[in-house]
């Protein structure tokens, strides 16, 4: 039987149906039935959501009052007195829970998975100097020595090359690997050292893609000026695609993806910002909203694809970002939901004299290391997002050797993080007065 035309509060509600008796000397036939109605969906929390590393397993539990079954991303459990738990082999970056009742009704509930960061002390290496025996060697004796346990290795740097052969087409349509390096093989020997590798991916300063895309009409790939001319400011010609194109974005998540799959334990993006400069000045095509929220979906998307690969993401970002970040497009806690540690390039060469109230940054590492790292710290709290930052290991108008060094990565620590990279663009860190660990 349907009942049209009723509209049914929740609760207990009885059904009379009366008919008349074709025996006229009987009483009318009178059925009742009781019934409720539930449109109320269940309610699903969340305890627990713990996962060691992110190539997992990952654990769930929660609790899903009335509720019968969860589906925990896509595996369904039942609930025993109101809660569940459910052990998933993989980790994804977000985890949708739907709870389901007897009566069809389902409750939904959407957690982002955060995974900490297992730390390191890390060093800087382009492709290039991996491919020279004469830089690599004194790195892979540091690790030796347990002076560091991670090796940062570029995957694409600032000149848009890639350091190995990379089999994503575009970069074979543009011409950008270089084969310094056979990625397995190197990925291969730095962990059978025990070590952590690190891939830095120069994203959207990239002269190769940005002057290949130019010459064959995808102009909208690269970044430009009012004029409609590639952007230069200072960094020269063609230097930056344009982070709003989704081919821009696809290409290089892509080649986060394959850096992955051979091994590369992180993907730690740089440049993954908009050309520093006067806002007014730049064009980007397809840009909806704002540079910094796209820059946020574009590490939302990458997250999606290599968190359930196993590997952990981080961006480096300005020193400036902490305080300055629509300068850049970096906003520092909206990054931090979509990254699992984000590495602000504090060097004390790169401050001004006053920041922070440091009257000679440069000569005072300690001092501003100390307070532009407990900033990040500050910012990123309760995120998720672990603070990793970039160290000065290289002198400019201040000789930099082991004390300065080492006061950098006494600062960082006193400020709340633990775990560092040096950067020296020669790649030689004989002078950084690394202890071992």
């Amino acid at each position: 039987m349907t009942l049209n035309g009723l509209d049914l509060g929740e609760g207990s509600h009885t059904l009379s149906v009366r008919a008349a008796n074709p025996l006229p000397w009987m009483p009318d036939v009178l059925l009742e039935r009781q019934f409720t109605v539930d449109n109320t969906p269940p309610t699903v929390s969340v305890d627990l959501v713990e996962a060691k590393s992110p190539r997992g397993p990952l654990t769930v539990r929660g609790t899903a009052d009335g509720a019968s079954t969860v589906l925990v991303g896509d595996q369904r459990v039942d609930v025993r007195d109101g809660r569940f738990e459910a052990l998933l082999s993989s980790v994804p970056a977000r985890l949708r829970l739907e709870a389901s009742d007897e009566a069809g009704n389902t409750g939904h509930h959407d957690v982002a998975v955060k995974v900490p960061h297992p730390g390191m002390r890390a060093v800087h290496m382009s492709a290039a100097a991996w491919a020279t025996a004469e830089l690599r060697e004194p790195v892979l004796a540091l690790a030796r020595e347990g002076r560091i346990d991670t090796v940062q290795l570029d995957i694409k740097d600032e000149s848009g090359e890639i350091g190995y052969d990379s089999q994503v087409p575009l970069a074979k349509e543009v011409g950008a690997s270089r084969n310094h390096y056979d990625a397995r093989a190197t990925v291969d020997q730095l962990h059978g050292m025990n070590l952590r590798v690190v891939g830095r991916l120069v994203a959207f300063r990239d002269p190769v893609l940005a002057k290949a895309s130019w010459q064959a009409g995808a102009q909208d790939r690269v970044a430009r000026n009012q004029g409609g001319a590639p952007w230069t400011g200072h960094y020269g010609e063609y230097a930056f695609t344009n982070f709003a194109n989704p081919e821009v974005r696809d290409y290089n998540i892509a080649i986060a993806r394959e850096a992955v799959t051979l091994g590369f334990d992180d993907i730690l993006y740089d440049y993954v910002r908009r050309p520093d400069g006067p806002i007014g000045q730049m064009l980007f095509a397809g840009l909806a909203g704002t540079p910094e929220q796209s820059i946020v979906d574009f590490m939302r998307d990458t997250r999606e694809v290599i968190r359930p690969l196993g590997a952990y993401l981080g961006a480096s970002v300005f020193g400036i970002a902490a305080h300055s970040g629509t300068d850049i497009a970096q906003d520092i806690p909206a990054m931090s939901a979509y990254v699992d540690y984000l590495s602000p390039m504090v060097y004390p060469s790169h401050w001004g004299p006053g920041e922070y109230g440091v009257d000679h940054p440069e000569g005072k590492p300690y001092d501003i290391v100390r307070a532009s790292v407990a900033d990040f710290v500050a910012l990123t709290k309760d995120t998720g997002a672990t603070v990793i930052p970039w160290l000065q290991a290289f002198s400019m108008a201040h000789s930099y050797g082991p004390a300065e060094v080492q006061a950098q990565v006494k600062a960082s620590a006193d400020a709340g993080a633990q775990s560092f990279l040096l950067w020296n663009a020669a790649c030689r860190y004989e002078s950084a007065g690394l202890a071992p660990g």
